[in-house]
């Protein structure tokens, strides 16, 4: 999450008083129907969340705290299959896309309800995709910004847009019509913020009334208690507490969830959530540091790591430092970097050497690529050919944050600046925390080079080396300085627009072969497996690459 690889919420107005106890449906009880789990079984999970949401509706949500609530709460047209990065149906059956690729036709599940009653159809589906395309300035401009990264524009951008349109072809069959063939398409669609919500409760809460106020943004009332499909529902958020409190939405459409209550407890600092866990007030947390993962188990807990599905990276920016444009310089310093020591030693147990810019889960990774491997000398003798001896490269690092591919920055950055002064480049130390001008700095060009990552959103090569590459003029790599970068773009643009999913594959492996060995826009750094810790009491949940857990299956002992 171009979102999630910053998962860093944005500036929210102070106004957004998400106090819902008002709101909460007069038939929610304490407790719900019975845990089917019987006697032994708590009616309630408590988890341990790092941050509080944003708010409630997950169309304006950026970050992951605020998805991990929504998750429990809300469905899409499509799913992910627990555990992997890979697509199911959830409330669309089956979909079958037109020989062009532009056609999408979706089947939707029968018998689905919103928790207000409202029956799921495809003219919900219409809405819903009419609502999320319709935006007014200020949220186009800002917190719809996952619609903007996936459809490239909105309804007032018409054929520019990829998203163009939504026909109810009859009562369960809803019909999508895109610009062009994409990759993205129809997997970008698991996104939470694309979740379907009841178009009563949208229409009724004036759910698209996005203001601006001061640095951030002011939501509507439908923001403060949406209304979905999804095995849980909201009940409050007692901000005094620092409490999400979901209850079991009795008339799920599935099988119903196995605990009446889901608790999300607000604690910001990790070593207290750790504290809290060892005392059993709360069921489990996420991103434990790695170096307390031995000690978590030895006290009996269990440590659930996800497969790697993430990038870390060194960026270069060859506009701000042109000493980069030249290849042999871009190559002396991948060459300088002894990433297989970096992975032993900061990253934890699963981390791996990267070949290429996407982790091997996803169709385009090209297996035959290999690692640069670690030569001092070679680094030297390209910086001597290339008159960039004694070069300096101001290289920067972010504070103030833990992320799945990067648990702790400065330590890592350490390692890295080790080996680039080993070889004899001068480096200009920078570090900014990563809400306090860090990730502004990176997006302005204002480094050299600088450490940063991603955690993909969706199963597809484009949210990968599209998101990184594509779009000369905006990405983050400033590839529009260089002499590769109008050709990468196009490339990136067409190898997308493949309809055949083999031939598609193959343009991507191609792709990496180039990014990799005749480009090098960035230094590819590791894969990183992040994990989540859990009570030995709590069974059944499914940690997911994607940091996409559902609760609805679990349970917790007493």
């Amino acid at each position: 999450m171009k979102l999630t690889r910053k998962a860093a919420p944005v500036a929210l107005a102070t106004t957004l008083a998400l106090t819902l106890a008002a709101c909460a449906q007069s038939d929610r009880t304490s407790d719900g129907n019975a845990s089917s789990g019987g006697g032994d079984v708590k009616d309630t999970i408590t988890f341990g969340a790092a941050g509080a949401p944003e708010l409630f509706d997950p169309f304006y949500a950026t970050d992951g705290e605020t998805f991990r609530v929504t998750r429990q709460m809300m469905e899409g047209l499509v799913g992910i299959k627990p555990g992997t990065a890979d697509i199911e149906p959830e409330l669309a059956t089956k979909w079958e896309a037109s020989a062009d690729g532009k056609e999408w036709t979706f089947s939707l599940r029968e018998g689905v309800k919103f928790w207000d009653g409202e029956a799921f159809n495809a003219a919900a589906v219409c809405y819903n995709m009419e609502r999320m395309s319709d935006q007014n300035e200020v949220a186009a401009g800002g917190p719809a910004g996952y619609w903007a990264d996936v459809m490239g524009g909105f309804k007032k951008d018409g054929a520019d847009a990829l998203y163009q349109g939504c026909t109810a072809k009859d009562d369960m069959t809803a019909v999508i019509k895109i610009s062009r063939a994409t990759s993205k398409f129809p997997t970008a669609l698991s996104l939470d913020s694309f979740s379907m919500q009841s178009p009563k409760a949208l229409k009724a809460g004036d759910a698209n009334n996005v203001t601006k106020q001061g640095d951030g943004f002011g939501y509507p009332a439908y923001s403060k208690n949406p209304v979905g499909t999804g095995p849980y529902k909201l009940d409050k958020y007692d901000e005094a507490n620092k409490t999400v409190t979901l209850v079991r939405n009795d008339a799920y459409w599935g099988e119903k969830a196995k605990t009446a209550k889901l608790v999300f407890k607000i604690i910001p600092d990790e070593s207290t959530r750790r504290q809290e866990l060892e005392a059993g007030s709360i069921d489990g947390y996420d991103l434990p540091n790695p170096a307390d993962w031995k000690g978590l188990k030895d006290s009996g807990n269990n440590v659930l790591v996800r497969p790697a599905f993430n990038i870390l990276y060194m960026g270069l920016n060859p506009a701000k430092n042109p000493k980069l444009k030249d290849l042999k310089v871009r190559q002396a310093l991948y060459y300088a970097l002894n990433r297989e020591q970096l992975v032993k030693t900061q990253l934890p147990e699963g981390a791996q050497v990267a070949t290429q810019f996407m982790p091997d889960t996803v169709a385009g990774y090209n297996k035959d690529l290999k690692p640069y491997a670690y030569d001092k000398a070679k680094a030297q003798s390209l910086l001597k050919e290339a008159g960039a001896e004694g070069m300096t490269l101001t290289f920067a690092y972010p504070s103030e944050v833990s992320r799945p591919y990067m648990p702790d920055p400065q330590k890592i950055y350490e390692a890295l600046r080790g080996d680039l002064e080993a070889v004899g480049i001068k480096v200009n130390v920078v570090t900014k925390p990563w809400n306090g001008g860090y990730l502004d700095t990176v997006d302005n060009g204002g480094y050299d080079a600088w450490l940063l990552g991603w955690t993909g959103d969706y199963n597809s090569p484009d949210n990968f080396i599209g998101t990184f590459f594509g779009g000369l003029k905006t990405n983050d790599f400033h590839t529009s300085a260089t002499s590769y970068g109008a050709k990468l773009s196009a490339d990136l643009a067409a190898a997308d627009a493949i309809v055949d999913e083999g031939q598609r594959a193959a343009a991507y492996e191609k792709l990496n072969q180039e990014i990799m060995e005749q480009d090098l826009p960035g230094l590819a750094i590791s894969h990183s497996p992040p994990a989540l810790v859990v009570s030995a009491k709590l069974k059944g949940l499914v940690a997911s690459p994607l940091t996409a857990e559902t609760f609805s299956s679990v349970t917790v002992s007493k």
